[in-house]
């Protein structure tokens, strides 16, 4: 048991560090004055899964759900 404690606090703390360099990697969300005048989406904007910046946010999403999956084992074997 204390092996899968320290793995978990090991894991815990990488994901830790993972978010907060993918969140720090990602850009800004503004839309500009486009957005008060109703401009339609850009090719860009349309297309901005398969980008970095949506890869950028899928890893957020991912990582989120992971890191709070860990910490909720680590306070239930805790």
């Amino acid at each position: 048991m204390r092996i899968a404690k320290i793995a978990l606090v090991l894991l815990f703390v990488i994901l830790g560090v993972a978010l907060s360099a993918i969140i720090l990697m990602q850009e800004g969300k503004s839309d500009g004055l486009g957005a008060l005048s109703g401009s339609t989406d850009t090719y860009w904007q349309k297309n901005r899964g398969r980008s970095v910046e949506g890869s950028l946010e899928k890893f957020t999403k991912y990582g989120t759900v992971a890191f709070f999956a860990v910490a909720l084992l680590l306070d239930i074997i805790w």
